[in-house]
């Protein structure tokens, strides 16, 4: 036998450790992985990244007031609901858990760009990262994230992967939840939010801990106009509610400061500013 046809066997046997290999692996890092059943019921009293914020103030030596108030999705406003949606991943009620299109154009924007300026995460990696995972930033975490996407997608309804999510996300320091952040920033329960009061909450979700209104950053306003924009777009506003809401908005963002805050800042570690 000539030594490329011994070859040939050899080849094959490591080409079954390597996949045996990954396959072992995978299988450790899913059954690691902490189990999503009781999500279908039960809505989290705390969170990997309320914890990671509550560990961040400790070391900073600052207090941390939590406000969480976990509500059905039927006490939060439809509003809330859609503007969230249609501001961090319009394509939710249509995927698995991972929007391709948005990874591939957001994967084309980053390499033009030479860094990192678009993510590309759904709701549904979002709320993986939010109960289980945190914000640190690692190829590991990534994969898990992945993973636990995955595992929610198909465990959960889409309605209870929202109604999740809308009670876990970050939208200030210490508000966590749609509830607690309708009482912070408007004094009212979320179910009663209305058009403008709604896009101003999604507008915020990319760096929740550096927004403000009145007067708001420009980062801000110019993705709160965005959203109402894309409800009308979308027809979840006629031409009269859109002018009205639209009015509303820009008085709640008030005069605007100068230019130069286009983009959101960063809003994963711990800022010092409130």
């Amino acid at each position: 036998m000539s030594r490329p046809a011994k070859a040939v066997p050899r080849l094959l046997f490591a080409l079954l450790l390597v996949t045996s290999a990954a396959a072992a692996a995978g299988a450790a890092l899913w059954w690691s992985l902490p189990s999503v059943a009781a999500l279908a019921t039960r809505v989290p009293r705390t969170t990997a990244l309320l914890e990671q914020r509550r560990a961040e103030a400790r070391r900073a030596g600052r207090p941390y007031e939590v406000d969480l108030r976990p509500v059905p999705l039927d006490r939060i406003s439809p509003r809330l609901a859609e503007s969230v949606v249609l501001s961090e991943d319009a394509a939710f009620f249509g995927h698995s858990g991972f929007d391709w299109r948005e990874i591939r154009n957001a994967a084309e924007q980053n390499l033009r760009a030479g860094r990192t300026v678009r993510g590309a995460s759904t709701i549904t990696q979002q709320l993986a990262k939010n109960l289980f995972l945190g914000t640190e930033r690692s190829y590991a975490r990534k994969i898990k994230e992945a993973a636990l996407a995955w595992k929610l997608e198909h465990a959960l309804s889409k309605r209870r992967i929202l109604a999740l999510y809308l009670n876990a996300v970050e939208w200030g320091r210490g508000v966590f939840g749609a509830e607690a952040a309708a009482r912070h920033w408007f004094g009212v329960p979320a179910v009663d939010l209305d058009v403008a009061q709604s896009a101003a909450l999604a507008a915020m979700l990319p760096a929740p801990r550096r927004a403000a209104l009145s007067p708001a950053p420009p980062w801000l306003a110019r993705r709160a106009r965005k959203v109402l924009g894309l409800m009308r777009q979308t027809g979840k506003l006629d031409d009269d509610e859109y002018v009205r809401a639209a009015a509303e908005l820009e008085r709640m963002l008030g005069e605007a400061p100068p230019a130069g805050d286009e983009e959101p800042p960063e809003d994963e570690g711990d800022p010092a500013a409130p």
